[in-house]
């Protein structure tokens, strides 16, 4: 295969679909108006949008030197305007703007950019509005939106698209890049595949001792379930250091934004009170703070079951003899290090109880997406999962 510009060095395991973009940039008759980047958690979607705006700037089709390629990688280029949440929506106010934006040629670049990175996020009445632009920008605008999967993109949208397909990429390719950014390269690997091959849980676990340790509590879960009461417990515990989590991140950001908006209306921040306007935008960012903080929560406890799917899963494999407790076999274990915990487990829940407990796990993820009060999704899923790894030992040990 041919070497590929610089840019696309960032891109793990995405050979392919490097190639494929690189291609475009090269010969633009063969670009088209919008793209579509969808690909599990992890897989990069961003990076490999933000690596095709910066190639399309680039004078030399992605160099990773000049200002086009800096400004696109830092957020500062003026015709490359990049749109994410922190907080649970994007809102039709945002998807205006951008279809405004979308009817104006390209100022200092060859193409005016317009990076939608949580386009699953969008409100139906932000993507309405987001269709007009869509359906008729300038011919130097380019559309770049980014999803988990298609379906998670409302059909009007996702038809006029071209979608790019992302993949998890090997473990192997996310220890090389966390070995190149310094990490020791026995850490990069424990990483790399504690985190499924997400790129940045990867790197998170690899530099945050705090993060190792919390994976650890929740892989110990399927362990001390020996109770209803541990279930409920377990799930107040898992509900706490989420919220504890989300807070802690949440407080020196949120208080510097509020002392920065009452430094540019020149209130005073010791004044008891506020004027009305002053006192509505203060109101209107505490909201936003609000959304945001609600979503980290919901994000740290997704994170959370994924991390405790991983165990009933390993546990599943062994039960089916696809691996061993040592980590052998046709599959690779996720958590080679609790190996006599995943034989234990195997040995007293079903492969079909263990399935089970999967589902009870998706089923939670789910309920926390649809709103349903996350501590009452972690207990009756922590309930459940219990009563699932107890039948077999009642039923006198039968498969």
């Amino acid at each position: 295969m041919t070497a590929l510009p610089p840019v696309w060095d960032q891109l793990v395991g995405q050979e392919e679909l490097a190639a494929t973009l690189a291609a475009a940039v090269a010969e633009p008759g063969r670009l088209t108006h919008a793209y579509l980047f969808t690909g599990p958690p992890g897989s990069g979607r961003s990076n490999a949008a933000r690596a095709f705006a910066a190639a399309l700037q680039c004078p030399e089709g992605g160099c990773g030197e000049c200002r086009s390629c800096r400004t696109v990688a830092n957020g500062s280029h003026s015709d490359v305007e990049v749109v994410n949440t922190a907080g649970l929506s994007i809102g039709v106010g945002d998807a205006r703007e951008l279809a405004l934006l979308a009817a104006h040629h390209p100022t200092v670049g060859a193409w005016r950019v317009l990076l939608v990175e949580d386009a699953d996020r969008l409100t139906e009445q932000a993507a309405d509005a987001l269709l007009k632009g869509l359906e008729e920008p300038s011919p130097r605008t380019i559309w770049m939106l980014c999803a988990p999967s298609p379906q998670d993109v409302i059909v009007t949208i996702r038809s006029r698209c071209r979608q790019l397909a992302l993949r998890t990429p090997p473990v192997e390719a996310v220890t090389e890049l966390l070995v190149a950014r310094g990490v020791d390269r026995a850490m990069a690997a424990w990483a790399a595949r504690a985190a499924q091959s997400h790129i940045g849980v990867a790197g998170w676990l690899a530099r945050d001792e705090e993060a190792r340790t919390r994976r650890h509590r929740v892989t110990r879960i399927p362990a001390e379930l020996s109770g209803l009461g541990d279930a409920l417990r377990q799930a107040a515990a898992l509900h706490d250091l989420a919220t504890a989590e989300a807070q802690a991140v949440a407080e020196e950001r949120d208080a510097a934004e509020k002392e920065e908006l009452l430094r540019l209306n020149g209130a005073d921040p010791t004044a008891r009170t506020q004027p009305p306007a002053i006192r509505s935008q203060l109101n209107q960012l505490a909201k936003e703070q609000k959304a945001r903080t609600t979503r980290r929560r919901r994000d740290v406890i997704d994170r959370t079951l994924v991390d405790l799917a991983s165990v009933y899963r390993d546990a599943l494999l062994i039960a089916c003899g696809a691996a061993s407790g040592d980590g052998e076999g046709p599959v690779q274990l996720v958590n080679v290090q609790a190996a006599p915990d995943l034989q234990r487990l195997a040995g007293t829940t079903s492969a079909e109880h263990l399935l089970l407990c999967l589902e009870e796990i998706d089923r939670a993820r789910t309920r926390i997406t649809e709103n349903v009060a996350p501590l009452l999704a972690l207990e009756a899923m922590l309930v459940a999962v219990h009563r699932l790894q107890g039948d077999l030992a009642v039923a006198g040990g039968r498969r």
